[in-house]
């Protein structure tokens, strides 16, 4: 690497240039580690409305420009726009939450994994753009022993930034959830 190249230590799924071999499959691993380690006791609309003002108290106080959801099938538990939200964020908070409800697995996850052997899933013509959206940003919420219950969806920072935040709330409630 020149002195001009920044140290490159993680996949970025928003870059169109080729990367370092292996970076791909450590945050697909990363991101299966997170859905392992994610694993609630139980997950009821108290939990959702915890878990969505955590969110809002964390974006407010990055300033951070996002839409916040919370959803169980067809029914809204939590969402609500941030200032700086665009109704934009609507469509990809909606899109998103379609894609890791569908699939029962975070959203970023859907896209990494459609780039495993190259190309993008939003490559395939099965694959819906109008409907779906393999970006991250909207992770499920498992019960251990259950399976997926819910989805939280950000949207408003690139998709990674996106992932991350909603992994950092999910961690903070699940803590919070433990005896002690």
């Amino acid at each position: 690497m020149t002195a001009n190249n920044p140290t490159v230590t993680a996949f970025n799924p928003d870059s169109t240039v080729p990367q370092p071999a292996g970076l791909l499959e450590a945050l697909i691993a990363r991101v299966e580690a997170e859905i392992n380690e994610l694993q609630f006791p139980h997950f009821s609309k108290d939990d959702s409305l915890n878990l969505g003002l955590l969110l809002v108290e964390l974006g407010k106080s990055r300033k951070l420009p996002i839409a916040i959801d919370i959803t169980k099938g067809d029914q809204v538990l939590f969402h609500v726009a941030l200032d700086g939200a665009t109704p934009d964020n609507e469509h990809w908070v909606r899109a998103k939450q379609r894609t890791a409800a569908r699939y029962e697995i975070p959203s970023l996850l859907v896209g990494l994994r459609g780039r495993l052997h190259g190309g993008r899933i939003e490559d395939h013509g099965w694959f819906d753009e109008s409907t779906y959206a393999p970006h991250g940003g909207c992770f499920p919420v498992y019960v251990a022993g259950v399976g997926a219950v819910a989805t939280v969806t950000v949207s408003g920072l690139p998709q990674q930034q996106d992932h991350d935040l909603v992994v950092e709330a999910l961690r903070e409630i699940l803590e919070s959830m433990q005896p002690g």
